[in-house]
């Protein structure tokens, strides 16, 4: 998919940042993300990876606040990584309403719990602490359309494969996006287990 396939909402802003065509890692993966199937893209630092994800969510929700649970929720390393792409969010989406919030674990809970409560459409969120947020009823997964998960080393390094497992069986006809520097061989367990069909693209 070109930038000219995309949201007018989304092409305007691209046109004011003057970004003008996709890198080879999002000419792939933009188009397949919206067909709706699951994908992997892999691509080193500077392949365009978090703009993908950015576009492909904003993409996803047609740029449009709907409801109060989630729709779309993005995985992160850490506080830092959170913050950052809420940041590039917030660049990509100014012309729509669309509304951002991130859960990590530096945070207290009940403010996140009560924050959320009022509404979001995109989650940016740490694994563990998005886990118990959801095993304390904190947060309803029945709207989500699309996962992604930024830069997947991280859940090998922090052995968080059961809690994204248990998170893949907690919601109902939803993608997948899982983007990574390497495609490492233990990625295809989610593969496995709910990236049924994945395609992965590489650079």
């Amino acid at each position: 998919m070109s930038f000219k396939k995309i949201l007018p909402v989304l092409k305007e802003t691209l046109d004011r940042l003057e970004f003008e065509t996709t890198t080879p890692l999002q000419k792939k993966v933009l188009s397949t993300i919206k067909s709706g199937a699951n994908v992997f893209g892999i691509g080193p630092e500077g392949s365009g990876k978090s703009t993908a994800i950015v576009l492909s969510v904003i993409q996803k929700l047609k740029g449009e606040a709907l409801g109060d649970a989630p729709r779309a929720i993005v995985l992160v390393k850490d506080k830092a990584e959170a913050l950052a792409l809420k940041e590039k969010f917030e660049v990509f989406s100014k012309p729509t309403d669309l509304r951002i919030y991130c859960i990590y674990d530096e945070y207290k809970i009940d403010a996140q719990r009560e924050e959320i409560y009022i509404g979001t459409d995109i989650l940016i969120a740490t694994v563990k602490r998005l886990n118990k947020l959801y095993f304390l009823n904190s947060i309803h997964l029945t709207d989500v359309q699309l996962i992604c998960i930024e830069d997947a080393q991280f859940l090998i390094r922090q052995n968080t494969y059961n809690e994204i497992l248990r998170l893949g069986e907690s919601v109902e006809k939803c993608q997948f996006a899982v983007f990574a520097d390497e495609y490492d061989s233990r990625l295809k367990r989610f593969e496995n287990s709910f990236m049924f069909d994945a395609l992965k693209f590489e650079v």
